[in-house]
């Protein structure tokens, strides 16, 4: 193949998220290897904000989530809370906003993990699918952020979802935050992997249905609607998988939902790819 043939895009893709994982893999060492160090990250922790309380309730929102009258709300009840939560910010708009957009992996981010830079405005549902992501994207048309992270498909192809209905939803999600957001950075993130026959999530069997081979062929994909409607493709896929491409144990709760330190390699990826 002739390098004259690859487009420019592809290089900067490239580019950044090999930037991006390094550095990440840099500060988890670091962390790792220096408890002052991992004082330090708490300390900073406490100087962010979010535009939400942490959704299970729990004094320790790193941990495994608790289930709690909120986990229990069916699905319209948890729109019109996403509706007030967004109508609080569209009233009172913040300096700079940013939005997580997805299902129970976003859902679950703990604030206080969250980079201090923004208030954030949490716009995640347990469960949720692409579909219901598109349709429900008018709920925050006038909260005016800065930035909107996309998280979404894991639990399509955990129901059966085709990967071509995955990323034609993707495709017109991005449109529509585009049309809507036009002074917004709208960034796309890669699904994340799964543990595989390591998980003990309730749905294992169907986990294992899943090849993560395929996730990361979506996940390219999704690189290539991202840089065709000109937005920005975040791969966090490389800093989440061991060695035969499935999600760390060491990050993961379950094999799918992420524990306090899959979020703390999260919240440096953020940090990274979104400098304010």
């Amino acid at each position: 193949m002739s390098w004259s043939k690859i487009p420019p895009w592809a290089f900067l893709s490239l580019a950044t998220n090999g930037i991006l994982m390094l550095t990440v893999i840099l500060l988890i060492v670091r962390a790792e290897s220096s408890s002052s160090d991992l004082q330090n990250l708490s300390e900073l922790q406490g100087n962010g904000s979010s535009a939400i309380e942490n959704a299970s309730g729990s004094e320790n929102p790193g941990m495994e989530p608790q289930l709690g009258p909120r986990h229990q709300w069916n699905y319209e009840q948890w729109l019109a809370q996403l509706q007030r939560e967004a109508e609080a910010i569209a009233a009172n708009p913040p300096e700079r906003l940013g939005v997580l957009a997805g299902d129970s992996i976003s859902l679950w981010f703990p604030p206080e993990l969250l980079p201090p830079q923004r208030t954030w405005l949490n716009q995640g549902i347990s469960g949720e699918v692409s579909s219901g992501l598109l349709k429900r994207l008018p709920l925050f048309d006038n909260s005016n952020p800065e930035v909107i992270f996309v998280m979404i498909g894991i639990n399509d192809l955990i129901r059966g979802v085709s990967p071509s209905e995955v990323l034609e939803n993707h495709r017109a999600i991005v449109r529509d935050l585009v049309w809507v957001h036009p002074n917004a950075r709208i960034v796309v993130q890669s699904i994340l992997p799964h543990s595989g026959s390591g998980a003990s999530w309730e749905g294992r069997d169907r986990l294992l249905n899943i090849p993560n081979d395929r996730i990361g062929e979506i996940n390219r994909e999704l690189a290539a609607i991202a840089s065709e409607e000109g937005v920005e493709f975040l791969d966090l896929y490389p800093l989440f998988a061991d060695s035969q491409g499935n999600l760390r144990l060491d990050l993961t709760t379950d094999g799918l939902h992420l524990n306090e330190q899959g979020y703390l390699v999260w919240r440096t990826a953020l940090m990274v790819f979104d400098p304010i």
